[in-house]
């Protein structure tokens, strides 16, 4: 569920891809693209060495959906690390993504040896931009699972719908999907849902067995 992109278990893939019961889904924490960045944050690990992983990855395993957690406004970014960081996410279509911006916390390694010296309204305006990128990626990968039939599992009821995830889909923190059924819908047991609709992030359906 949650990797580094750094020394990377490569026969994971294997068993994501023929193990059924393992879901096609990895987070995988990267926090920035540029090799300026990377170097400064002790990533371990270069631009190009980040972006061979993720074709790797996506080559390995069709149809896995990848999250990653990025930080903006870290001591030392620059408008150009951001672009790259711009760049790279419009590039690897991340299914699902997150996003903060930095702040010092004291005795870690970049409050004692960085100077916080990236303004908060620049952090909150790279922050905005970056968000907005991944909104409209976010939709186009919803959009796309319209008209299929997904395996989903239920977690909860809230007003007239069943809320439940597939396989795609950390609880708590990634996308739902909505069903409007007037059958009694089971907490913790699986039905196959046939996506009727999406918006930026969630999907929409109704039940089919």
């Amino acid at each position: 569920h949650y990797a580094y992109p750094n020394q990377f278990p490569m026969d994971l893939l294997d068993v994501i891809r023929e193990r059924p019961n393992v879901c096609k889904y990895l987070d995988i924490a990267l926090q920035h693209i540029s090799d300026n960045m990377l170097t400064r944050m002790h990533r371990h690990v270069s631009k190009q060495e980040t972006m061979e992983l993720i074709e790797k990855i996506r080559e390995a395993v069709p149809g896995i959906h990848l999250r990653t957690t990025l930080m903006v406004g870290f001591p030392g970014e620059t408008e150009e690390d951001f672009k790259e960081l711009v760049d790279f996410v419009k590039w690897a279509k991340f299914e699902r993504m997150g996003a903060f911006a930095y702040s010092e916390e004291e005795g870690t390694y970049s409050a004692e040896h960085y100077e916080d010296d990236v303004p908060a309204e620049v952090k909150q305006r790279r922050l905005d931009k970056l968000m907005a990128v991944q909104q409209r990626i976010s939709a186009e990968v919803e959009a796309s699972k319209v008209g299929s039939v997904m395996k989903t599992i239920i977690d909860r009821k809230e007003g007239d719908y069943y809320i439940g995830r597939t396989e795609f889909c950390s609880p708590e923190v990634d996308p739902e999907v909505l069903i409007k059924d007037t059958r009694r819908l089971r907490k913790g047991c699986f039905y196959n849902v046939h996506i009727t609709d999406s918006d930026d992030f969630d999907l929409y359906g109704e039940v089919t067995d």
